[in-house]
């Protein structure tokens, strides 16, 4: 970035720190990924310059022959890679998605129920310092205290009692399979639209390693980074025609102005490299490095939140460590791994605190680590845990972190 440095050293030093970061320490936020140098390339590139509010063939500027053609490929790259029949990929995030369903199917004031906090669920799902909380009333539902697991019997009887007029289904840490069809059933029972927010599971979801929301919830969210692999934004998709013109007037003009064309293109990359039968392996190692992580860390006597994952991630319960969250995530941090706090199910410590971290391997999957890889900083993990106060030996496990790193590169950066 010569022309960065010349005319900005301050944020040219501040990226290139945050370069060397990303190359040298362990990504393992479950939520976080690597991107290709192509999907880089199209975020940063002259589609930047371009406003175009409204949709393809239908803009409030002019100009726009090209940046239509991008958006366009972009819909029907994504209605291949989830076999949906209508989809939106102007949403910002994850949240401004979930935002757009709920203002597409239901007013301020409507009861909406979705999974609660420290039971895994997302901010928007219906918490009360979001949007979700403070525009609806919200209820929620929490997982079966001795599975810490999802009971639809539980929320049959939750959405019964409440009656709302939306659910929603994913989650932001949640280790296990999710039935959206019996979330179906239970929305069908009490009259309620099913919103199925797959930001997490989404790359999952698009090879057929979890099962897929399309088709059985009414409408599907997702953001595109995470597993997907994409830059960090959002889609909504539905099977239904009438659906989709709601959704689209809720993203354009009910709640956003002109759309991020250069990341929609990004997206239309990201969703390209998501079609090729190499992601399909991709995610299956993402998977089989997170059961390895898994065993190995349980063998170490870590306990996990429903005893162990489905999916890109898991929920550590430190309290048999004796752990703090917040503690762990600051020593992990100085060893040179990334990670991120967590509530646990009926957490006793408060939320800035925590009896738990998040970890997921695909960021690291990307970098091309396998079990190997994955039982050795398992094994960092404990020794991590044992040493907490222990400044040098945190350090001589950074440098083992350096050691390790160096040899696996990372997509985009040279």
């Amino acid at each position: 970035m010569p022309e960065l440095e010349k005319t900005d050293k301050e944020i040219f030093e501040i990226i290139e720190a945050e370069k060397k970061r990303q190359v040298e320490g362990l990504e393992m936020i479950a939520s976080e990924n690597y991107t290709s140098a192509a999907v880089l390339e199209a975020s940063g590139s002259v589609l930047t310059n371009k406003y175009a509010e409204g949709y393809s063939g239908h803009r409030y500027y002019g100009g726009c022959e090209e940046i239509d053609k991008a958006e366009t490929l972009a819909i029907n790259r994504l209605k291949k890679l989830f076999g949906c029949k209508y989809a939106n990929v102007q949403p910002h995030c994850g949240s401004s998605a979930n935002m757009a369903a709920y203002h597409a199917t239901i007013k301020p004031g409507d009861k909406i129920l979705g999974q609660s906090l420290d039971a895994g669920g997302h901010l928007t799902h219906g918490s009360k310092v979001s949007f979700s909380g403070q525009l609806y009333e919200s209820h929620s539902y929490g997982l079966n205290a001795s599975t810490g697991q999802l009971d639809y019997e539980e929320i049959m009887a939750i959405a019964k009692k409440v009656k709302p007029k939306a659910i929603m289904s994913g989650f932001s840490a949640y280790p296990r399979a999710i039935d959206f069809k019996k979330f179906k059933k239970i929305a069908d029972e009490v009259g309620a639209v099913l919103i199925a927010d797959i930001a997490h599971i989404a790359g999952l979801v698009a090879v057929g390693e979890h099962e897929s929301p399309i088709g059985v919830a009414d409408i599907v969210t997702s953001t595109t980074h995470k597993t997907l692999r994409g830059p960090r934004s959002g889609i909504i998709m539905t099977n239904d025609k009438d659906m989709a013109k709601k959704i689209n007037k809720a993203v354009f003009p009910a709640l956003q102005g002109g759309p991020l064309e250069h990341i929609i293109a990004a997206k239309a990359v990201a969703f390209n490299e998501a079609l090729k039968p190499e992601f399909k392996k991709y995610i299956r190692d993402v998977v089989d490095n997170m059961q390895t992580f898994a065993k190995t860390l349980m063998s170490f006597d870590f306990e996990l939140v429903t005893g162990g994952t489905e999916n890109h991630l898991i929920l550590v319960d430190l309290r048999s460590k004796d752990v703090a969250g917040i503690d762990f995530e600051t020593a992990l941090g100085k060893a040179g791994i990334t990670v991120n706090k967590n509530a646990i199910p009926d957490d006793p410590k408060p939320p800035k605190v925590t009896s738990g971290i998040r970890v997921g391997t695909a960021a690291l999957t990307t970098r091309g680590m396998g079990a190997l890889e994955m039982q050795r900083i398992a094994e960092m993990f404990n020794i991590v845990a044992e040493n907490m106060e222990d400044d040098d030996k945190l350090a001589e496990i950074k440098k083992e972190v350096f050691e390790m790193t160096r040899k696996f590169e990372v997509p985009g950066i040279n």
